[in-house]
């Protein structure tokens, strides 16, 4: 009988073990927030004597390698906090390689997580490559009707497009939503029309460039809501990667 249960505790060892070991690595998922979608990044490692740490990027806020306060697996049941943004994950590690729960903020609601193993995280930084033709800050403004007789609402958009090695990526600036330096999610050109989505706040821009490359015309769309005409004009170009590393060591 007693060597029933050591071998049963032996067992289960190993397979605590086991589960660990499965959850070392890199994952991500999408979290639904009430504005829009925001991509999340654990990258969870293991300390020399056996304990799990971890950090978290929030690349769609341009915030990267904030450390878990906590970060405690039981069996398949996983916790985690993150004290800087009063937030808290409870869910389960799966067999087929994700790991499903909900995260709460503060007073939030619960907004479901599901994270999935990775061997390819997103990036926070793109390797440089030659401006293209539309590389620089493009802004404007888009009205919002307020109803009855006052003037509408005015929002400014600012988008700071840049070429990369992966790609066009742009960083967006909405003051009256207090967003600042949030990267688009996705920016994609053919020829004259361009499309720039942000799904933080659930939302697709889609323009097209003039001949002079130095407008464009286009609608703001944020949700299920009506298209909003919003028009660009490119207000400067933007450094070459290298003469920003230049100017920073000045």
């Amino acid at each position: 009988m007693k060597r029933l249960l050591i071998t049963a505790l032996f067992v289960m060892g190993m397979l605590s073990y086991a589960v660990a070991q499965d959850i070392v690595g890199d994952w991500q998922g999408p979290l639904t927030t009430p504005m829009g979608e925001l991509r999340l990044v654990l990258h969870v490692t293991k300390n020399s004597d056996g304990t799990l740490k971890a950090t978290m990027d929030s690349p769609d806020q341009a915030m990267g390698g904030a450390p878990l306060d906590t970060f405690i697996l039981d069996g398949s049941k996983l916790h985690f906090t993150l004290n800087a943004a009063k937030g808290t994950f409870d869910g389960s590690l799966k067999g087929n390689g994700t790991i499903n729960g909900y995260w709460t903020q503060g007073n939030s609601p619960k907004m479901p997580l599901t994270l999935s193993k990775t061997t390819t995280p997103i990036k926070l930084t793109h390797d440089p490559a030659a401006p293209s033709d539309i590389d620089g800050t493009w802004e404007g403004i888009y009205d919002t009707p307020t109803g009855g007789t006052s003037a509408p609402d005015k929002n400014h958009v600012t988008f700071h497009i840049t070429n990369t090695a992966d790609g066009l990526t742009a960083t967006v600036e909405l003051p009256e939503m207090s967003i600042k330096g949030w990267p688009a999610t996705a920016v994609t050109r053919k020829g004259n029309s361009i499309k720039i989505a942000i799904k933080q706040v659930n939302t697709i821009f889609q323009g097209k460039l003039s001949k002079s490359l130095d407008s464009m015309t286009g609608d703001w769309i944020q949700g299920d809501g009506p298209a909003r005409a919003l028009n660009l004009k490119k207000t400067k170009d933007e450094p070459a990667p290298a003469q920003k590393a230049d100017a920073e060591k000045k």
